[in-house]
């Protein structure tokens, strides 16, 4: 344990952790990131050989889900197997995009840059995520004649079906930094993004198949475990030091397995990173060589992988860096996971735990398709409607670039509907040292007069939206009291500006929401999960005769709470306290609940936890 980390440890004895009391709920500044898997199109896209029109439009699809559930942050994996989903000259088109490595897409995009661009507009941080020394997974395809395995077979470790280029050669280190920078000087990315494939993971443990590069490299060590580590230590440091000397604003990270070591903190038992991947997170902290940990605690709490004392551990082992917990959210949803699953509110105790923790400066989600598609326990609906209702910025790191950004300028606004407020705001110019706008935050306060917006800002509630574009619309409904609206620019450290010129709604009644149904519109029941009950509202557009009825996962119904009743155009809630037609309590777990009017029907699920 280093000097640094026992200081920090007697700072927090005597009583730092008292600040955990004070943690905002909901916080202004907190990471909220999602993985996007393309190794075996996992998350996207969805098929290898759809159309680059089709793959385009589900990633834009996915980046405005993930959006609206308040996700601030991406981590887009860009390298699967010493492949590329961007155009490279180093490294071949990936398989998983086109169905052929060394394929372009055609006609051609670079999805890199589109997910950046899009990501950028909607607020959003991108991080690209690389596996660093997986070459063949074994899949089964070929490979293009300029991929690395091809071109350099002297730098492949093989175990079976398996090739990882062999961190033990210092031409690998460089090769697979080049790859890193070309990058981070080609795309506006914000992170580089690393998950915790170093050494193989058994069954593929290295032996011996490293004795070569041992004995041609050993810089003096005698043990080969602590040699593995260093390796691994220098690449992190070359990476690091790279990405500082090119872009400091951009960030790096790395997701390491959710072990440190077997038995610490006392009580934990498992597979470690230290000993079987020879991944030493302790030492990049001591270094200074990350920015940021998302270690992977894919697991519940309580047992021999608790969560609560592996994030306490992690949170105090990286305080001075920003840790942001990885959660195995694939492991609440039978699509994603075979063993047993998640209960309902395991995750959202987990984001609600990790608050309390000062050390702790947010969450990312494995997988983003456990959040746009598979029901996941209804986790997404706990997001939008919970946990993160309100938006946040990513939250800024105090060893980076502090300037603030110029105000925006020349805030207004334009009615652009009964009910719809659009406001518009120019960039500010650019000075000379001065940090440039990354993205705005928009504010919205109810005020009966000109409020203090130094106090006002400060408060998370009134954080309306985080955009990357000069425009934000707004449906604000009908205030007792009139609405200030003011934005901030942000950098890329996420630093605000002081607020533009304010603008207010004093004068101008608007439409209230529920008169006007825009659509026949089922809306996710709330709460949800929910104990004992849940409200489920829904709007017609016409007149028509109402059915809204509970089925289980089979499809048996369970509980009818509207039975055919004529009804006017509107808006109406309905409150179900889970039992059934015959007033029994029904047991914990999904149900659907759907809508007909007429020949239409639509059809939403909830989740009941007891």
């Amino acid at each position: 344990m280093s000097y640094r980390r026992t200081l920090i440890g007697l700072v927090l004895s005597c009583g730092l952790l008292t600040l955990a009391a004070q943690a905002q709920t909901p916080p202004r500044h907190e990471f909220r990131g999602a993985w996007i898997a393309t190794v075996l199109n996992l998350d996207w896209p969805t098929s290898r050989t759809a159309s680059p029109a089709v793959q385009r439009e589900e990633l834009v699809a996915m980046l405005d889900e993930l959006k609206a559930l308040g996700i601030n942050a991406v981590f887009f994996q860009v390298r699967a197997e010493s492949d590329a989903l961007y155009a490279s000259s180093i490294e071949p088109w990936s398989y998983w995009l086109t169905g052929t490595q060394g394929q372009a897409p055609d006609p051609f995009y670079d999805p890199l840059q589109v997910a950046v661009e899009e990501a950028h507009r909607r607020g959003m941080e991108l991080h690209a995520w690389f596996n660093p020394f997986r070459a063949v997974r074994g899949s089964g395809y070929p490979n293009a004649d300029t991929h690395v395995s091809v071109t350099h077979p002297e730098w492949m470790l093989r175990f079976g079906s398996l090739q990882i280029l062999d961190p033990g050669q210092p031409a690998v280190r460089d090769y697979v930094t080049s790859v890193i920078m070309d990058v981070v000087r080609r795309y506006d990315i914000d992170g580089v993004h690393f998950d915790d494939y170093f050494y193989p993971y058994p069954p593929n443990q290295i032996t011996d198949e490293d004795d070569d590069t041992f004995e041609a490299y050993h810089r003096g060590f005698t043990d080969r475990g602590d040699w593995r580590r260093d390796n691994i230590n220098r690449f992190i440091e070359q990476v690091h030091d790279s990405i500082n000397a090119v872009r400091p604003e951009v960030d790096f990270g790395i997701s390491p397995f959710g072990i440190w070591r077997n038995g610490v903190p006392a009580g934990i038992s498992g597979m470690d990173a230290y000993d079987m991947i020879y991944a030493d997170a302790t030492a990049w902290l001591d270094d200074g060589t990350i920015d940021y940990l998302v270690p992977q605690l894919y697991w519940p709490f309580g047992g021999k992988q608790d969560y609560a004392k592996l994030s306490s551990w992690w949170s105090f082992t990286a305080f001075g860096r920003h840790l942001y917990i990885g959660h195995g959210l694939y492991r609440a949803d039978r699509n994603t996971f075979s063993g047993t699953l998640f209960a309902a509110d395991e995750v959202p105790r987990q984001v609600r735990y990790n608050r309390e923790d000062i050390g702790i400066q947010g969450s990312v989600f494995f997988r983003a398709k456990n959040l746009t598609h598979y029901a996941s326990r209804g986790f997404a609906d706990s997001l939008r409607t919970d946990l993160y209702r309100y938006p946040a910025l990513t939250p800024p790191m105090d060893w980076k670039d502090q300037t603030a950004p110029e105000a925006p300028v020349g805030l207004e606004y334009t009615w652009t509907g009964e009910d719809a407020v659009t406001l518009s705001w120019s960039p500010p110019a650019a000075t000379a040292g001065g940090a440039s706008a990354r993205r705005y935050a928009v504010y919205r306060i109810r005020s009966a007069g000109v409020p203090d917006f130094e106090e006002v800002l400060a408060e998370a509630t009134n954080l309306l939206a985080v955009t990357g574009e000069t425009s934000y619309t707004d449906r604000p409904g009908e205030a007792d009291v009139p609405y200030y609206y003011v934005v901030t620019s942000v950098s890329a450290n996420s630093i605000e500006s002081a607020p533009s010129n304010s603008v207010s709604l004093e004068g101008r009644a608007v439409a209230v929401e529920a008169e006007q149904p825009v659509a026949f519109r089922l809306r996710q029941n709330y709460p949800n999960p929910f104990n004992p009950s849940t409200e489920i509202a829904y709007e017609l557009d016409r007149a028509g005769a109402v059915t809204l009825a509970v089925f289980d996962v089979l499809g048996r119904r369970v509980a009818t709470l509207v039975d055919g009743v004529p009804q006017a155009r509107g808006r109406y809630t309905v409150r179900w306290n889970g039992t059934d037609d015959a007033g029994q309590p029904v047991a914990s777990g999904t149900y659907l609940y759907m809508l007909r009017v007429g020949d239409r029907l639509q059809t939403r699920a909830m989740v009941l936890v007891k």
